[in-house]
């Protein structure tokens, strides 16, 4: 599905933010990628949203170059970004302009059932609570049927409990259609909630440092001890003090 081979990224700056990166994503499976601030996480999902270009390797979808944006690659940003004179049902249904329009209502209202949006489809984005306006971003998201999903730390920006709440709430909705999904987190426990794999880097430039399987049922209990040993392998794998001295 996604195939990341040798990827290497210096800024016009000269900062080196990725070296030799290689990683391969299967169809369905979720990755999420976890390191401390500056080690190319965020760059990374840029370069496969074709927003960035590497200056090093490459990165393929389905065997095809990522040379741009793709309509097979939906985005989800740590902001909503709605446009705020639409409503939610029309920042939903907005990418899907080239569709005729009794199927771009059906996807827009199946999506707002989907993420229990559909009684605030005519509400405006100043009338939503955050945790709501994210997951309208989730929705415009999936509404177009993505392979491939990218999630830049989509819900930092939100309290504890409305965190918790979406990061489930976002792998019953993944489960629709299972895309594939690459998750940018800082949070070590949304990782071990959602992912089928970690992925450590570490450095500055970033490169991949470990890669640990989650081997564990879903739901999972963020409370349990496995889920906790879980935890403290990730920390020790991004030994946070040799990030401080490197």
């Amino acid at each position: 599905m996604l195939r990341i081979e040798h990827l290497s990224k210096q800024f016009a700056s000269g900062l080196a933010a990725l070296a030799d990166v290689s990683l391969r994503v299967q169809p369905t499976e979720i990755v999420a990628l976890v390191g401390a601030s500056g080690c190319g996480k965020s760059t990374l999902l840029r370069i496969v949203a074709g927003l960035e270009v590497p200056t090093g390797g490459r990165a393929l979808i389905n065997e095809e170059p990522i040379a741009g944006p793709n309509p097979a690659v939906g985005v989800v940003f740590q902001e909503p970004r709605l446009m705020p004179w639409l409503t939610v049902r029309q920042n939903v249904r907005f990418g899907l302009a080239d569709l005729p329009r009794a199927e771009q209502e059906a996807r827009t209202e199946a999506v707002l059932e989907r993420v229990g949006l559909s009684k605030f489809a005519d509400a405006l984005p100043r009338q939503l609570s955050g945790g709501m306006a994210q997951r309208v971003a989730i929705a415009r998201a999936l509404v177009a049927q993505p392979a491939l999903l990218l999630l830049d730390e989509p819900f930092s920006a939100l309290d504890p409990f409305t965190k918790m709440d979406l990061q489930d709430h976002l792998l019953h909705v993944w489960a629709y259609d299972r895309p594939t999904l690459l998750l940018v987190t800082h949070d070590l426990e949304e990782a071990l909630v959602l992912a089928d794999r970690v992925v450590v880097l570490r450095g500055h430039p970033g490169r991949i440092h470990e890669t640990v399987r989650v081997e564990l049922p879903r739901p999972r209990r963020r409370t349990d001890a496995d889920f906790q040993a879980y935890k403290q392998r990730l920390m020790e794998a991004l030994d946070v003090r040799a990030e401080a001295v490197a």
